[in-house]
């Protein structure tokens, strides 16, 4: 299956700076937007649905689940969150390309439905500097943080399939790899299936 528009999926630890990242690479490329994720969760103050998230009541996302509208989906907190498949064709209607951001889990979930949309993993220079990050943070506990590295080494595990990886040494350098990812997926130079296929039926080789 192709895509109608430019995607990519991108993971990484808490700490590693995904944020500043994508950010400041959408900033330079107005030819990407960020994907809404669906919640059951409340509405905040200041927020407005479709914006930040899709709001929805529970018996609607499990409809949705139902039907197959979500390319990943989990339940968090008590609360259900997802990524609607009908990004991807708001993107499309909009001329955009699509940039997800998801848990490692969710893009593992994402491989299974759509194999043609490549996983990026964002990394750290060293798991000393990550620990170095979230503790400057000062918002965790050790305990907590001894948690949250359990759970890294999980997602290490899961992103050794991925497709991409950047190390986010040098915010600047970071910023450029992911924006020639970008470059490239929009420009559909990613995976060369189409494009051996396209070869392939010239002399009658394709399945």
């Amino acid at each position: 299956m192709s895509l109608a528009t430019g995607c990519l999926v991108i993971a990484g630890p808490s700490g590693v700076g995904k944020s500043s990242m994508i950010g400041g690479a959408m900033e330079l490329n107005p030819d990407w937007i960020f994907s809404i994720s669906a919640t059951t969760r409340t509405i905040r103050e200041g927020e407005t649905d479709g914006r930040e998230y899709h709001f929805l009541n529970p018996e609607q996302f499990q409809q949705k689940i139902a039907d197959g509208e979500f390319l990943e989906y989990a339940r968090v907190y008590g609360n259900f969150y997802g990524t609607p498949v009908s990004e991807l064709d708001r993107a499309a209607s909009l001329g955009k390309n699509l940039l997800i951001e998801v848990d490692t889990v969710g893009c593992l979930s994402i491989r299974a439905l759509r194999p043609e949309i490549p996983l990026v993993a964002i990394l750290p220079p060293s798991i000393t500097e990550l620990k170095r990050r979230l503790s400057d943070r000062g918002t965790e506990s050790e305990e907590s943080l001894d948690l949250r590295f359990a759970s890294i080494i999980a997602e290490l595990q899961r992103m050794r399939t991925f497709d991409f990886a950047i190390i986010n040494d040098d915010l600047e350098m970071a910023k450029k790899q992911l924006l020639d990812l970008m470059t490239i997926s929009e420009q559909g130079q990613i995976f060369a299936e189409a494009k051996v296929d396209r070869l392939l039926k010239e002399v009658g080789g394709s399945n």
